[in-house]
């Protein structure tokens, strides 16, 4: 049994790994020269950068795949949990220290907002409710097979329901809760974490903060991208082939009922018995299944915000940052309706600023720091970008000075540039959103597309832009759900052997 996977994005490179294991041959075929998709990395004079995701939570998915295969993890990647998850400023000098331990982290808040530490442990003992609820119904198996929702943990999620928030919105839900406006616009960040707007997301989203809070933020060796690279390496033992630098034209479907039967590359058809698809569910059936009928309700959603990112090596060391920090707006509201509603990049924007330098030496060159400063925009939809990149730049490092107490103009001593067309254009992502759709509404997980098609056998879907969603843990479960039906519906190859054999 044969297998092709296009894409070699990091839900790719996991999805390769679990097939291996089920004794498939597997081919990847990826159009860059490198695999990673958004996960990659680039060095700058002297100065090492993380081209993409930051945040590395949930490191036991990482770990699982090794552990799958046989392979002891830390042979292979190694990560420390940081002991500050993030540092949050205020334009009116307020700064709070968000550490790892919750309990330190609630007496923070209590010392700096006057808001009771039990307030705050209530507030992420109820996100932790929420994961333990709802993640085996929503994170780890399709939901859009009807079995699925014929078992007991499906049956105690939906008695638990109540406690979810899915009618009020991320915002009402902790205004309610945490009273405090800074309070309240720390945990409304955690709605970019899939790229949507607190004010308009469900209650439902407050699962995030347990992922950072209380099960940890961590920082790879090696940066994030050694995550890549480990994962790759382990495919490659496993037998995984990958091909770079060829560009998938075509998702080959043929017979009644219809089937995807392989690919076209270079002009030439190559026959295969599975065909998975790691690239964005909208160029792969705008471009490589043109022939069949899209899901057009499923392609219109509303996308998912993007970003736009200076990588800046800095020649001077800031002790008042940590390797997370967020600059926050102070409109908050006014910059997400500039997102998703206006299509504009916020004159104001809350500023993201990671350091890997700070833990990683040789990362920045001595008494230096590579900094990787983002803002969150909306996707690319043909607006002037050259424009907002200059207007944007300029604000950025005057909100950073103010709030830093320091002029960091002529620190930059190298720059480089992502915005929502280079990474449409580097990695397919349609609009350059960085999470697929949007979850812009409480019935977003059931709007995401399918794992798998309904309409063309042997055709699945991994990565962000369908269930369960973006983010590095929910591509590597989306990978996780494709492994679990592909073994469901066509077997696990060397079981099939053996059987064959006796």
């Amino acid at each position: 049994m044969k297998a092709v996977i296009v894409g070699a994005g990091i839900a790719g490179i996991a999805t390769s790994i679990r097939l291996a294991n089920l004794g498939y041959e597997v081919d990847v075929f990826e159009a860059n020269d490198y695999p990673g998709g958004k996960l990659t990395q680039f060095e700058q004079e002297g100065f090492r950068f993380d081209a993409g995701p930051s945040l590395f939570t949930m490191p036991f998915l990482v770990d699982e795949l090794f552990s799958l295969s046989g392979k002891e993890p830390r042979h292979y990647f190694n990560y420390e949990r940081l002991p500050v998850v993030c540092n949050y400023f205020y334009e009116d000098g307020t700064r709070l220290n968000a550490f790892a331990n919750h309990k330190a982290f609630a007496q923070e808040i209590e010392k700096k907002l006057e808001i009771p530490a039990a307030q705050v442990e209530k507030h992420l003992h109820n996100s932790a409710e929420i994961f333990e609820h709802t993640h085996k119904l929503f994170m780890e198996q399709s939901l859009h097979q009807f079995k699925n929702f014929l078992n007991f943990d499906t049956l105690v999620s939906i008695a638990n329901m109540y406690k979810m928030h899915i009618f009020s919105t991320m915002h009402e839900v902790n205004e309610r809760k945490l009273k405090h406006p800074h309070l309240v616009q720390l945990f409304n960040r955690y709605a970019t974490y899939n790229g949507s707007s607190p004010y308009k997301a469900p209650g439902i989203l407050n699962i995030i903060p347990h992922l950072e809070h209380n099960m940890g933020a961590y920082l790879p060796e090696g940066g994030m991208h050694s995550i890549t690279l480990s994962l790759v390496k382990l495919a490659i033992e496993l037998g995984v082939k990958f091909h770079y630098g060829q560009k998938v034209e075509q998702i080959v479907v043929t017979g009644r009922p219809k089937q995807a039967k392989g690919i076209k590359v270079a002009g030439q058809v190559l026959d295969y018995d599975l065909v998975i698809s790691n690239m964005d569910v909208v160029p792969t059936y705008r471009y490589l299944l043109k022939s069949e009928k899209a899901p057009e309700k499923t392609l219109k959603q509303e996308r998912s915000s993007s970003a736009l990112i200076f990588y800046w090596g800095m020649n001077a060391e800031f002790p008042e940052l940590d390797v997370h920090n967020i600059l926050f707006a102070q409109d908050y509201k006014a910059e997400f309706a500039h997102i998703f509603d206006i299509k504009k990049v916020y004159s104001d924007p809350t500023i993201y600023i990671n350091i890997t330098s700070k833990r990683t030496e040789g990362d920045a060159p001595a008494g230096g720091e590579n900094w990787f400063v983002m803002v969150n925009v909306p996707g690319n939809q043909g607006q002037d970008w050259d424009a907002w990149i200059d207007e944007t730049r300029e604000n950025i490092i005057q909100k950073t000075s103010r709030i830093l107490g320091k002029d960091i103009r002529p620190l930059i001593a190298t720059e480089a540039i992502l915005d929502p067309r280079s990474i449409e254009q580097k990695t397919s992502s349609f609009q350059g959103s960085l999470y697929g759709s949007s979850s812009n509404n409480r019935y977003a997980a059931f709007l995401r597309h399918p794992n798998f098609s309904r309409k063309i056998k042997n055709l699945y879907f991994c990565g962000g832009s369908v269930h369960p969603g973006g983010g590095i843990p929910l591509c590597l479960l989306s990978a996780k759900i494709v492994g679990n039906i592909i073994k469901e519906r066509h077997g696990e190859v060397k079981a099939n052997c053996s059987a064959s054999k006796k």
